[in-house]
């Protein structure tokens, strides 16, 4: 077998924290060359990286352990893209550091710019990175941030780069506008040293509302229902063998209520089945109905899944209460009174409302309750036989990061396969590959040149 020569005059692309491979995606997406050399701590990221990019050098060992210099082996640098940990900067940890050692990951930056000099460094983050900056001891005795120091790491760090000769330029971009299904907003940093100016990639899509979507100009935002995979049952919530826990109870009534009763355009799925659908975001702390509709962005995806979709199950409206459920033969009125009976008697309790009836009631008659839980469609009036919901699947969590509907998520390079969680957890930490692709396409077009292997819906 022919030993693989190196070309030392290509220059190289580098990513630093690659994780599951967002931004290698991104990357490749872009210049249609596979990223060179890819850097992780964590065996399940590398592990899954490497099943989507063979052609890779992998390092399984933290990005303070290789020596840059060894790593090039000689060979310029084009692209230098990092995405250190941002989980101590974000707002999902309250602003509060557990490890200073974590919050400065991103001088990792400076150390390859001293090293082997990229010619573009882009670094991605979280929006509240540009409040990096001194730490100090709480009454607690626990680092936090020092209020009166607020930002002085971050400048302190473009100050090194520009000192090592680098234009810095910074921005906050939603991955929503480049043709995600998700409306995650992250800083990023560009940096080069070559003389081009940096630009920033023009949005791509837009809300449909906007005059530019509707003539033409932008796309309109791709929405949640995009991902959503319709064939994946949503069990009953009155079906469960280990009920519901109140919290989510209440959650899901709540949303039910803003996002389909009270919403004069609900989502509706319509072909054999009729049903309302809105997406519930899970909160250990409180039971608010937060959530969003099916034809906007997905919000933003973290590492532990915390969506889940909700359907409410729709039949025709009659003044007797009862008309058909069109997914199935008509089963006996009796039983299914007691079934609308029984989603009346949810609504009535997690609403508060004083309409219906108490679940400590006798069970009443259909048409005593006619307008509960009634549902205006396109002017039609349908009223809520049952309510489903269902986590979100990977997949779909990554099909709403942007990657790519062919991405290896359920096994790494050698077969093995990765549990659910460990399978979102590598989704919450990827870069959106719409980020990387438009930021590399504007401001390195000499290296776009090539068609890749991934083909991402529109």
């Amino acid at each position: 077998m022919p030993v693989k020569q190196l070309d030392l005059f290509r220059e190289i692309i580098v990513d630093n924290f690659a994780g599951g491979g967002g931004a290698s995606t991104g990357i490749e997406l872009a210049t249609g060359l596979n990223v060179d050399i890819a850097i992780n701590h964590d065996p399940d990221a590398i592990a899954m990286h490497k099943a989507n990019h063979p052609e890779t050098k992998h390092y399984c060992e933290s990005v303070w352990d290789v020596d840059p210099k060894k790593a090039c082996e000689g060979r310029p640098v084009g692209l230098c893209w990092l995405s250190p940990d941002c989980k101590h900067f974000s707002k999902a940890k309250g602003g509060k550091p557990v490890s200073k050692n974590i919050r400065g990951l991103a001088w990792i930056a400076i150390k390859w710019a001293i090293s082997v000099k990229p010619r573009v460094i882009m670094l991605e983050n979280v929006e509240e990175f540009k409040t990096w900056g001194p730490l100090m001891f709480n009454s607690k005795n626990q680092w936090v941030p020092d209020p009166s120091k607020k930002g002085m790491t971050f400048k302190s760090f473009v100050k090194a780069l520009r000192s090592l000769g680098y234009q810095v330029d910074y921005k906050e971009l939603r991955a929503c506008d480049y043709g995600a299904p998700t409306s995650r907003k992250r800083f990023f940093l560009v940096a080069r040293r070559d003389g081009k100016p940096i630009t920033w990639p023009e949005a791509t899509h837009a809300d449909p509302r906007e005059l530019t979507v509707q003539v033409g100009i932008k796309k309109p935002w791709r929405t949640a229902a995009e991902v959503i995979d319709w064939s994946v049952p949503c069990k009953s919530i009155f079906k469960r063998k280990k009920p519901l826990v109140e919290n989510t109870m209440i959650r899901i009534a709540k949303g039910i209520e803003k996002f389909i009763i009270n919403n004069p355009e609900p989502f509706v799925i319509k072909d054999d089945r009729v049903m309302a659908s809105f997406i519930s975001q899970y909160h250990s702390y409180d039971s608010e109905a937060r959530g969003q509709t099916l034809d906007r962005p997905l919000l933003t995806v973290d590492t532990s899944n915390r969506y889940a979709l909700t359907c409410a199950f729709l039949t025709k409206f009659y003044k007797t209460g009862i008309g058909s459920d069109i997914r199935q033969p008509m089963p006996t009125i009796t039983a299914r009174a007691q079934h609308i009976g029984a989603v009346q008697a949810f609504l009535v309790k997690y609403y508060g409302q004083s309409v219906g009836q108490a679940m400590t009631d006798p069970l009443g008659t259909v048409t005593s309750h006619d307008r509960f839980g009634l549902v205006q469609i396109y002017g039609e009036p349908y009223k809520i036989i049952d309510v489903g919901m269902r986590m979100l699947q990977p997949r779909e969590l990554f099909d709403a990061q942007g990657f790519p509907h062919n991405y290896v998520i359920d096994h790494d390079f050698e077969g093995k396969t990765y549990t659910k969680s460990k399978q979102v957890a590598r989704c919450g930490n990827a870069v959106p590959p719409q980020f990387v692709e438009a930021l590399v396409r504007s401001n390195m077009p000499e290296l776009c040149v090539k068609k890749y292997k991934w083909a991402v819906a529109e």
